[in-house]
């Protein structure tokens, strides 16, 4: 953004004229799943980032989020979508422990997050208990390398909703915005309409 002063006198009260240096908004309303994401993002936004306070790194993040929304289809600006969220919740002091096993302590095979931690779940000592695990998708731990599919965004999306909607919004008597649930239901049906 860049700021122009101007007034007749240099002892006047004067005007200020504010120039966008990137505008993405035409490109973020024009397509259906660029407005849902710009729309969940905004509603996320304004339900759980505190007020005057800056968080330099969110504003980052979202900076790039937004310009991949821009410019590149669901199923590339998805997962950065979902690594926004979650590093949101790291932001606000509620972050995931993605790095090791809680059970067994072990950095290799991890598949599942514990509702109840936040911690991640190798697949062997989760897999009597995978029907109460969120599934963790392979693009959080291996952001490089990992194919993404469909199913691994879905279960992004729920594992950064789940954590917002249980540490951040229920706490302050508040469901998740219905602009997020959007994007949910807009990615199944993505997910439907590609298998």
């Amino acid at each position: 953004m860049v700021l122009h002063w101007r007034a007749r006198l240099s002892e006047h009260l004067g005007t200020y004229v504010a120039e966008p240096s990137v505008c993405r908004a035409g490109e973020l309303i024009a397509g259906r799943t660029s407005l849902a994401g710009l729309n969940a993002f905004r509603s996320i936004s304004e339900k759980v980032l505190p007020e005057r306070e800056a968080h330099s790194g969110i504003f980052d993040a979202a900076e790039i989020m937004l310009d991949a929304m821009a410019k590149e289809p669901f199923d590339c600006w998805a997962p950065l979508y979902v690594r926004w969220e979650i590093g949101l919740l790291a932001a606000l002091g509620f972050g995931l422990d993605l790095t090791q096993c809680v059970a067994t302590g072990r950095k290799h095979n991890l598949a599942f997050v514990s509702p109840r931690t936040g911690c991640a779940v190798s697949s062997t000592a989760g897999k009597d208990y995978a029907g109460r695990l969120l599934r963790l998708p392979r693009f959080l731990l291996e952001p490089h390398n990992a194919e993404i599919g469909h199913e691994d965004i879905l279960s992004g999306l729920r594992l950064s909703g789940y954590f917002l909607a249980k540490r951040v919004l229920e706490p302050a008597n508040a469901v998740l915005p219905v602009a997020r649930l959007h994007l949910d239901e807009m990615a199944q049906r993505e997910s439907l309409r590609r298998s």
